[in-house]
């Protein structure tokens, strides 16, 4: 066992000691199923409504909800911001005229059993498009469950049949971010990115029967922690153990629920070891390392005006209580850098556009005339490690795990409850 797993497991058999049981107040139950806004795109230079098998479409100006025209069957339509005004828009239609100027639009499908489309792809519920000094905003107004159908498949992929618990779980899972993070993004005008700044979403082509299965059978149910919906991380991979929420986001303050939980299982094995990015290694040579660090180093300290000098050590100068990176030194000829554990990833690049997998790794370094001239890294996991291990869940479900035992695993001290 790796000397870092070892103290991983130590700190949790700590943490276990000291944990007590807390009251639980009831959650307050909604009056229905909340309606989210999802941004599908920002500051696009035009957009489309309608298409191929669409039905039709009904516009209205967004502010007034005054009558704009109907989208036939089939037809698509292209939105452009007016040129006179950018806080406005204007419907480009087939034949080429153009409508007035417009304060946005509303678009919902008026035909039975069909969707509306936006840029090609399909969505349960309404699009709002609004025009702003950056260009077009799409946003995507859904029932919550529609929505979360469309994440679930996206996040964590089709399953076996003896995987379905993992399913089940993701759902609640993202269903609790989704409502706890509503009105995040109010200043752009919705609760979520459409994207891995929040969830992947991809409307009604990723539904699948598995997905919709998931969200029918937990339908409003949410995880909660003394009455009040949870912080519902989750990630890929952690490899051995998830990380307290403190030792990955700089600003996050501590939470009960998000604390180290191990993945190991009785039989001495890790629940996620059935990932492929459960064990990783990286390797930079002296030139690579190099080009890296100069690259991103100046976004988080600031370099002598003579540049990047001579590397001459890196070595991991503090780990977290879950056995992770939390400060990496880099040594250079006259004096070093030292890289706060958030930083890690974004830092000790393998390549340019690609972050480090986690920060769980060691480090074995190579030295030639007091220079590094190689770097290995030997990690274990993929993504922030924080909250739910999707694998680990996975094979959590494999072995007979129910998703509620899954998800109070993973969110120590927290209910499931069905609030509408």
């Amino acid at each position: 066992m790796r000397r870092w797993v070892r103290r991983a497991l130590a700190s949790l058999t700590l943490l276990a000691t000291a944990a007590c049981a807390r009251p639980h107040a009831a959650p307050q139950p909604l009056s229905g199923e909340p309606e989210l806004r999802i941004g599908l795109a920002v500051g696009l230079p035009n957009s489309s409504i309608g298409g191929a098998e669409s039905g039709e479409l009904f516009l209205s100006e967004a502010v007034s909800g005054l009558p704009v025209g109907a989208v036939p069957a089939g037809v698509r339509w292209a939105v452009v911001p007016d040129s006179a005004d950018s806080s406005r828009l204007r419907l480009m239609r087939p034949d080429g005229t153009r409508s007035d100027a417009l304060r946005g639009i509303a678009v919902v499908n008026v035909t039975e059993n069909r969707f509306v489309v936006a840029n090609g792809r399909r969505y349960r519920g309404r699009i709002n498009i609004t025009s702003g000094r950056g260009g077009l905003n799409v946003v995507n107004r859904v029932g919550v469950e529609s929505y979360v159908a469309g994440v679930v498949g996206p996040e964590i992929g089709a399953r076996r049949p003896d995987e379905l618990a993992a399913v089940l779980a993701q759902a609640i899972v993202s269903r609790s971010f989704a409502l706890k993070n509503r009105g995040r993004w109010d200043a752009f005008g919705f609760d979520a990115y459409a994207d891995t700044r929040d969830q992947v979403y991809l409307g009604v082509a990723v539904e699948t029967n598995q997905a919709r299965d998931a969200v029918r059978q937990t339908a409003g149910e949410i995880l909660t922690y003394d009455g009040a919906v949870i912080d519902a991380f989750f990630h890929s991979t952690c490899g051995f153990s998830t990380a307290a929420v403190e030792e990955v986001f700089a600003t996050a303050q501590s939470r009960p629920y998000l604390r180290p939980v191990s993945d190991e299982s009785s039989t001495g094995h890790y629940y996620c070891d059935i990932s492929p990015r459960f064990r990783w290694r990286e390797e930079w040579d002296a030139t690579r390392l190099r080009a890296i660090l100069s690259r991103t180093l100046p976004g988080v300290t600031p370099l002598s005006g003579d540049g990047l000098q001579r590397i001459t050590d890196v070595t991991v100068s503090r780990t977290t209580r879950s056995g992770r990176v939390g400060e990496l030194r880099i040594v250079f000829e006259r004096g070093d850098v030292r890289i706060p554990g958030p930083d890690v990833r974004s830092v000790l690049r393998p390549e340019a556009d690609r972050m480090l997998a986690s920060a769980a790794f060691q480090l074995t370094v190579t030295k030639t005339n007091g220079e590094v001239t190689r770097l290995v890294a030997a990690g274990a996991g993929s993504g922030h490690a924080v909250g739910m291990c999707q694998w680990g869940a996975i094979g959590r479900a494999r072995a007979g795990q129910d998703y509620r035992k899954i998800l109070t695993t993973y969110f120590p001290g927290t209910k499931i409850e069905k609030v509408y």
